[in-house]
């Protein structure tokens, strides 16, 4: 027995080196240590020893299978850190290939152009106001100059969520609530924001679109002084070179009113496609701030003025950038979204 138990343990080692990986390993563990192997066979078979050889054969066994148990680990070792090495051959990252470049996005045009705009303004010492999209009745129309039942308000239809309470047409109403709030206070402000009515979608029209408004409220403005920052908004958007015009027009919330033109930037004034063939091209409205807004607001009509105006950021991105649907902007559309790559300032 002890011939025979030497001869496995060589058997057993000669294996463990020959194995060449992992799963040969394993196979020669079950082979000579598992439950059924030939080492444990032996150790069965010692009741059928005589008492005095008993502990010698029992020392023996284990001492050998111990010695194969050891040799086994050893191996283990071996052939993990192999495998480790080889998976990290395989896995190599070879860092002198050019990287694959990762494609930034960019920000969108009605975006672009509501940052120019503000950022023209702040440089004027303007505050940036923000109101609530779902409006009441009263600070969209009422303290607009606009009571229950007024005419202009058909101009101006909207989603209704209760009698009193809408999705807001302008932000107007931002410059009702500031006023309400300053109670009397000199006033600079843009409201950006995003407005609702109730029209057909077609290439020109939207239901949802963003506006930026202004007020200007204190001693001694002038009409002058509303041309003044107008002119200074046509060329900050489209080029030093830009004349205005004001026509004369209506909006409840300011007398006098006006609409702004300004000459065309295709044709210089000649007259093109783009201006109708007029030379000039319509912007936005404007005007001194009604008597009746300013009382409502807690002011002295008599002590202070102000001039207030109105400019959609998509006829401004439609007209800088060439764009011949306002549908464009809100369809995710990354064809027509990736052409502002080579315009991003």
């Amino acid at each position: 027995m002890e011939q025979q138990l030497k001869q496995l343990e060589q058997e057993a080692l000669a294996k463990l080196q020959a194995a060449a990986n992992l799963k040969e390993l394993n196979d020669v563990r079950v082979a000579y240590l598992g439950k059924k192997g030939p080492i444990t066979d032996l150790l069965k078979g010692m009741g059928k020893l005589s008492p005095e050889e008993r502990p010698k054969m029992g020392a023996l066994v284990n001492a050998v299978r111990e010695n194969v148990t050891a040799q086994l680990e050893e191996r283990v070792a071996v052939l993990e850190e192999q495998a480790i090495l080889e998976q990290l051959e395989k896995e190599s990252i070879d860092v002198t290939l050019p990287g694959r470049k990762v494609r930034q996005g960019n920000r969108h045009p009605l975006t672009r152009v509501i940052e120019e705009i503000e950022d023209l303004f702040v440089s004027m010492g303007y505050e940036i106001a923000e109101g609530p999209e779902v409006e009441k009745d009263y600070y969209n129309f009422e303290a607009l100059n606009l009571p229950k039942g007024h005419p202009a308000r058909d101009m101006q239809d909207t989603f209704y969520i209760t009698e009193e309470t809408l999705l807001r047409t302008h932000t107007s109403p931002v410059q009702a609530r500031t006023m309400e709030l300053k109670k009397g206070e000199p006033i600079r402000i843009i409201c950006p924001g995003k407005v609702f009515r109730r029209d057909n979608d077609d290439a020109t029209h939207s239901h949802q679109f963003m506006q930026i408004e202004g007020l200007v409220i204190g001693e001694n403005i002038r009409m002058s002084d509303l041309k003044g920052t107008l002119d200074a908004l046509a060329k900050k958007m489209f080029g030093d070179d830009r004349e205005i015009r004001l026509r004369p027009s209506f909006f409840p919330f300011t007398e006098p009113s006006v609409e702004m033109d300004i000459s065309c930037f295709k044709c210089g004034g000649k007259g093109c496609n783009v201006c109708k063939h007029t030379g000039w091209i319509e912007i936005l409205g404007a005007g001194m701030v009604h008597p009746n807004v300013l009382e409502m607001a807690g002011y002295d009509s008599k002590k202070v003025s102000g001039f207030a105006f109105g400019i959609g950021a998509e006829r401004i991105a439609m007209l800088k950038y060439g764009v011949d649907d306002i549908r464009h902007f809100y369809t995710n559309d990354s064809r027509f979204l990736s052409q502002f790559h080579r315009t991003e300032g």
